[in-house]
């Protein structure tokens, strides 16, 4: 087998979906949020197991949701063993530009997942209904951990920024056109039997109509969430890209690189899987 190679995309909550960032805590800690499910889902009985869309109320987070939030659907994707009540390590992507980055993945090559978060204490109480004068807003952040002395780690930036904080171990990646044995469905989607058929759980699996342009299956006991993120940002700036990205990745660091998928051959995964196991 040769050596693996990994490509890193852009998933969970941002200011757009749902309106705020997941928090990095001051010792490199961090809440994974789903972002909100923003395509019509099937009747439950259509799913291929037998589960409700979780939402942000369900989720295992350390802050509260807003309160208009807590019964929105989340679109849980990824999903991981033990991470907010999922089993399964799971991926689908509907957007060319980055399932033709996965489909080139092999088994034993990593999946990566990283996500635009703001600094903000340990214990923040969450973005409250964003309201003026709401008491639940906790504005805290980086300013206010600065002008406080609060110790923060040294490569973090000063308030959001881009950092990796889950991977997936490739076992087995569906792209278009591919089934077990058959072609896709015309439509320019995996397909969906087959997809059913090793990633049973993944959000996009509920959705109506089954959009995956690519669909990753992880090995269950080598992926899931890192106990530190490693910053893609410069230390000094949330939007300056950092090495990892412009030595390593297939990305300039130039323009919003913050929102495109970064491809590393097998030398530069090999670095980049060596800071992950030093968080």
């Amino acid at each position: 087998m040769s050596d693996p190679r990994a490509v890193a995309v852009n998933v969970a909550a941002n200011t757009n979906e749902p309106g705020f960032r997941g928090p990095v805590y001051p010792d490199g800690s961090f809440a994974y949020v789903p972002i909100p499910e923003s395509a019509p889902t099937l009747s439950r009985d259509r799913f291929p197991v037998d589960e409700p869309v979780p939402a942000y109320g369900d989720l295992d987070l350390p802050f509260a949701v807003p309160a208009e939030l807590r019964g929105t659907p989340v679109h849980a994707d990824p999903e991981f063993p033990g991470v907010h009540g999922r089993e399964r390590a799971t991926y689908g992507d509907p957007y060319g530009v980055k399932a033709s980055r996965i489909a080139d993945l092999d088994p034993g090559d990593w999946l990566l997942f990283y996500a635009t978060l703001t600094l903000r204490p340990r214990g923040w109480a969450g973005p409250g209904d964003e309201r003026a004068g709401d008491p639940e807003v906790d504005e805290r952040g980086g300013a206010w951990l600065r002008e406080r002395g609060v110790d923060v780690d040294a490569d973090l930036a000063p308030d959001w920024g881009a950092y990796l904080f889950a991977g997936m171990r490739v076992e087995r990646v569906l792209s278009t056109g591919e089934g077990d044995g058959g072609d896709g469905d015309g439509g320019g989607v995996v397909d969906r039997a087959a997809a059913a058929a090793v990633a049973p759980t993944n959000a996009h699996l509920k959705r109506d109509p089954f959009d995956a342009r690519v669909v990753a299956l992880g090995d269950p006991d080598a992926s899931g969430l890192f106990d530190r993120v490693v910053p893609l940002s410069a230390a000094d700036a949330g939007g300056e890209a950092n090495p990892i990205v412009t030595d390593l990745s297939s990305d300039s660091g130039r323009g919003p690189w913050w929102r495109r998928p970064m491809a590393f051959d097998a030398a530069a995964t090999s670095r980049v899987l060596e800071r992950i196991d030093g968080v």
